[in-house]
């Protein structure tokens, strides 16, 4: 069956022929079929088959996400990445999630790690909308401190045990604000979507020449594939120690 399920919402990329079926599954309330991405805010065109609202609830790993599936994406090949995050930080950790979106990482850490503090930042204000009310929903406005704005462009001066920088696209362009942000021997986990022949080196590199800069060294804790983006190229993390 065709579709994959976010909230009570069945999401599709066409009409489905067997739509009496599919509106009998449990939990299926709407079916929204989402076509081609468009325009510079990059949502795409929605047609509402069945139901009202594109709204939702979406529940993982005992978290909660509040968002509109016509506005904000939500990537189920990040499942197992977003439920890894959820278990690293340690309870004295001060974190800066620098693309938080809605908590896709920023929840997960908060529900599972319950660190001292998390500093998210979402530059959409769509975006940010649904990260604060996602924070009251999974009850952690003691620990996540949402922040609208440029994650390249805050007064963080070396505060940070932990940096998430789970976008892909252009986030090796924030690098130099990361080691800024970054304590000594604290952990970054770089996202990047990247050509398969220089899967792991360039994303390593990229850190690397962001720390020679300021006089830092890395170690490489971790490198990882996420999922595959588009032919030859797949979405990969590393975690590296900057020293």
């Amino acid at each position: 069956m065709k579709g994959k399920l976010i909230g009570d919402i069945w999401v599709v990329k066409k009409v489905p022929d067997n739509l009496d079926e599919i509106i009998k599954l449990p939990y299926v309330n709407k079916v929204v079929k989402l076509g081609e991405i468009k325009g510079q805010k990059r949502e795409p065109e929605v047609e509402m088959i069945y139901g009202e609202g594109t709204e939702t609830i979406h529940k993982e790993n005992y978290c909660k996400f509040k968002f509109d599936v016509a506005k904000i994406m939500w990537s189920k090949g990040n499942t197992g990445e977003r439920l890894r995050m959820s278990k690293l930080p340690s309870e004295d950790e001060t974190i800066i999630d620098m693309f938080a979106g809605i908590g896709y990482f920023t929840i997960p850490m908060a529900v599972h790690s319950r660190p001292k503090k998390i500093h998210a930042i979402e530059i959409n204000p769509v975006s940010y909308a649904y990260l604060c009310e996602n924070v009251k929903l999974n009850k952690v406005e003691d620990i996540v401190n949402p922040i609208l704005g440029d994650c390249g462009l805050q007064d963080f001066d070396h505060v940070a045990d932990r940096i998430m920088m789970g976008y892909i696209g252009t986030t090796h362009h924030y690098l130099d604000s990361a080691m800024k942000y970054l304590k000594e021997g604290g952990i970054i986990h770089y996202h990047e979507s990247t050509p398969e022949p220089i899967l792991f080196t360039r994303p390593v590199e990229r850190v690397e020449n962001a720390a020679k800069k300021v006089g830092r060294e890395i170690e490489v804790l971790n490198k990882r594939t996420i999922k595959k983006y588009s032919p030859g190229v797949f979405h990969t993390v590393v975690d590296i120690k900057v020293n």
